[in-house]
């Protein structure tokens, strides 16, 4: 059975009274945030440079520009000012909004083409559409913006309702359709069932995983104004081939790890964007990876990240695995050092005598800068390669970013990736992993499948180095930067990470650390400080979940 999104009167050209979202069995699905690719109109184009180029016959830039202006707006939903833009301010507004609203289209990307001029002077500028449709996938459609010189000379958007889709007038409107579809079980470690309900951030990995099923399904239809009556199916989404399946899909996630998990992040994480994720040391298997906010964009094991100090970890590793230092050895600690920029502890901290022990736990960024000469240019990349499988294509059974830690390009690049700065990027899921291979010695692929196949290859740290390793990570929770947690029972060991975003914004706050045979990893966007933004989520995480899964 089908049944509209929307109700009757959400024509997208006149102004809806009321919309009707139908009731789902199963999972509730979310999309990731798409990104909205649209250039607004500058100096440059004005100027008769970039694409549209104006030569003595071609369109006139004022006219591409204000085309691309009008885009620009239109995908990052400032519609008052897209409007603004056309011969028909208050409707061109007023359709956009129902068009996007009544056919739950998330961020719409618009790209424009090269602009033509016709014989009436009228610039024609085509367009690709590529509309999200919540929970079913992109619409994607071509266009064209009319644009005409008016009288006071300024350039318009000739507004008509066929520029929005080259089928919608004033005869004809389109229509959302879903379809009731039965998604499979899907079951955490000990059977339990999980569903998007109970864990708010396993929606978006539930829908992938739903997508093994009969999956979501619907379509776009064009439907005639005044009747209703279907004149035709622009899209349609999802496979009809596919029958539903009644067989779960187990999951390596535990349902108490993972409620705990959303929970911490919904009480301390202060409205900010972050993430976690806790696996399984001995086999990597994720317990739980949870989002703030809760759907959405999978930044646990998607974003792309400075993993800042905490990436001190494999640092160390690569220091200690050449004795190019030692625990004890004195590695002093200055408020600044200068490598082509200045770098700085934060709150230009100093430890005058400190040894590299000390360092870490304080998290010097002058003493692992002042390091920099111990290790080769792409020595660092390797041993997160070799050991800790950063970079290598793991099959975790989600999509996932595997990190990337490519080789610097100067010497004050080099300086910043030994504190995980530069162009050093990973995420919660990189980095739990990172502390599970620093605390068992070998690198275990995550994953969040039983059975899936590993085409990764390693080779475990020596017993020494893991000791080490093992050893400051303890001494920062009792005496270190990761403090936050040192009331909490069990032989924790942690570090703190504080990665510098750009100069206008706060830093990101980073935390990860290792309680028996658990490893967790937390971000917290523009958190200021890892120990004072992830502390208080970790430690409400590994509060409520005092034992380890078996």
């Amino acid at each position: 059975m089908t049944h509209p999104f929307s109700a009757p009167d959400a024509d997208f050209g006149h102004t809806a009274t009321h919309r009707h979202r139908s009731r789902r069995r199963g999972l509730r699905v979310a999309i990731a945030v798409t990104v909205v690719t649209a250039v607004a109109a500058g100096g440059a184009y004005a100027a008769g440079l970039g694409p549209f180029e104006r030569d003595d016959d071609g369109p006139d830039p004022a006219a591409t520009a204000q085309a691309r202006a009008f885009l620009a707006d239109w995908a990052g939903g400032r519609l008052d000012s897209a409007g603004s833009r056309t011969t028909n301010p208050a409707r061109a507004q007023e359709v956009l909004s129902n068009f996007t609203s009544g056919l739950d289209i998330s961020k719409p990307e618009l790209t424009p083409a090269r602009a033509t001029k016709g014989d009436d002077g009228t610039v024609r500028v085509a367009f690709t559409a590529k509309m999200p449709v919540t929970g079913l996938g992109t619409w994607t459609y071509r266009s064209h913006l009319p644009v005409r010189e008016q009288k006071n000379g300024a350039w318009k958007v000739d507004w008509s309702l066929s520029l929005v889709h080259p089928h919608l007038s004033d005869t004809a409107k389109f229509r959302l359709e879903r379809e009731d579809t039965t998604e499979p079980e899907i079951t955490d470690r000990n059977g339990m069932s999980l569903t998007g309900d109970a864990h708010p951030s396993l929606q978006p990995v539930l829908n992938q995983f739903a997508g093994g099923g009969s999956g979501p399904r619907g379509a776009i239809r064009l439907v005639d104004r005044v009747t209703g009556e279907v004149e035709g199916t622009e899209t349609t989404f999802g496979k009809k081939d596919e029958q539903p399946s009644d067989e779960a899909v187990a999951t390596t996630l535990d349902a108490t790890w993972q409620a705990a998990a959303d929970k911490a992040l919904a009480e301390k994480a202060d409205g900010k964007n972050a993430s976690l994720v806790a696996l399984r040391v001995d086999n990597g298997e994720v317990l739980a990876m949870a989002n703030s906010p809760a759907t959405g964009f999978n930044r646990a094991v998607s974003g792309t990240y400075a993993p800042g100090s905490t990436w001190k970890i494999v640092t160390s590793s690569a220091l200690l695995l050449k004795n190019a230092v030692a625990p004890d050895d004195v590695v002093d600690c200055p408020k600044y050092l200068t490598v082509g920029k200045e770098f700085h502890n934060v709150e230009t901290s100093e430890f005058p005598g400190a040894t590299f022990r000390q360092d870490f736990m304080e998290s010097c960024n002058t003493a692992f800068i002042s390091l920099r000469g111990k290790l080769g240019d792409t020595e660092l990349g390797d041993v997160a390669r070799e050991y800790f499988g950063v970079g290598q294509e793991w099959h975790v059974g989600i999509p996932t970013y595997d990190g990337s830690v490519p080789e610097p390009k100067d010497e004050t690049e080099k300086a910043a990736s030994m504190i995980g700065q530069g162009r050093i990027q990973a995420n919660p899921l990189i980095m739990a992993s990172v502390t599970a291979t620093a605390a068992s010695g070998r690198f275990h692929q995550p994953t969040i499948v039983p059975g899936g196949k590993d085409t990764t290859s390693t080779k475990p740290l020596p017993s020494s180095v893991v000791t080490q390793l093992r050893t400051m990570m303890r001494a920062t929770v009792t005496d270190g930067t990761a403090h936050a947690l040192a009331d909490l029972p069990g032989d924790i060991g942690a570090k703190t990470g504080t990665a510098e975003v750009s100069e206008d914004e706060p830093n990101n706050g980073w935390l990860v650390a290792r309680r028996g045979n658990v490893a967790v990893a937390c971000v917290v966007e523009q958190g200021v400080t890892g120990g004072g933004s992830a502390g208080p989520i970790l430690h409400d995480l590994l509060s409520a979940v005092p034992d380890d899964p078996s």
